[in-house]
């Protein structure tokens, strides 16, 4: 059993602060996709995660202090790649992909489309360019595991208040219709294999105390290839870790 934790930590040297290699030590995943990571590599107390076990690697963004992805395993991958070979995204640190065994593990950030109309045209081009990357990807590495933040709500059960957000970046109707394609084209959502209820976020907005009364968005996923389904023992949101205005998800396999 390999158990496989995504975390949009919003600043890894603030988590880090905040107790995440704690809360690590206690949850004890093989594997940590990290996003938002906001850090160069070197800034990330990586040491510290390597005297726990972990193999560190991360792809930031040009720009300091923003975006950023990072995955730390305490199996060592057979190979790291860093970005997806498309500049406009590779500057911004959005796609980290290691090789374990015949799987490929992904540590993916999607761009956010809540600063207005051109960086929802930019994440629209990326939700496109990365479905085409991973199709590209699948002809040679088929078993794919694709975790992190996709800022995207993919159904009506994931979000808080589901009416009056359909005009909201993250729920807008042709980010839904790219997400259910995604999911015919042959990826499975891992944490809706096993829970159906509502009200099961893992991002909530430090206003208004949208925690603490649990209104809240679920935007981060493991997503799988449909050729390892059958290897799913569990996955599951853990909202008692606060390091971050998200969560992280776990995803329990057997590979």
């Amino acid at each position: 059993m390999k158990r496989i934790l995504s975390y949009n930590v919003n600043g890894i040297r603030a988590a880090y602060n905040k107790g995440l290699l704690n809360f690590l030590t206690e949850v004890n995943p093989d594997i940590v996709c990290f996003q938002e990571t906001k850090a160069q590599p070197g800034q990330m107390n990586e040491s510290e995660f390597e005297t726990s076990g972990y193999h560190c690697y991360s792809f930031s963004a040009v720009k300091k202090g923003y975006s950023g992805v990072a995955i730390f395993s305490k199996i060592k991958p057979d190979l790291v790649v860093f970005g997806m070979e498309n500049e406009k995204y590779d500057l911004e640190g959005r796609v980290i992909r290691a090789d374990f065994g015949d799987i490929s593990l992904i540590s993916a950030y999607f761009p956010s489309g809540t600063t207005g109309v051109i960086r929802q045209a930019f994440k629209m081009e990326f939700i496109s360019n990365f479905h085409n990357y991973l199709n590209e990807l699948r002809k040679t590495r088929s078993k794919l595991i694709i975790s992190g933040d996709y800022n995207i709500c993919r159904l009506w059960i994931d979000i808080h208040n589901p009416e009056k957000q359909q005009g909201t970046s993250g729920f807008l109707p042709e980010e839904r219709e790219w997400f259910a394609k995604f999911v015919e084209d042959g990826y499975v959502d891992s944490f809706r294999e096993f829970n159906l209820e509502k009200h099961q976020y893992s991002w909530w907005s430090y206003r208004a105390g949208s925690r603490q009364n649990n209104k809240g968005w679920r935007i981060d996923y493991h997503m799988i290839t449909s050729n390892l389904k059958d290897k799913l023992l569990d996955a599951k949101i853990l909202p008692q870790a606060v390091h971050s205005d998200h969560c992280p998800v776990l995803v329990e396999m057997d590979f």
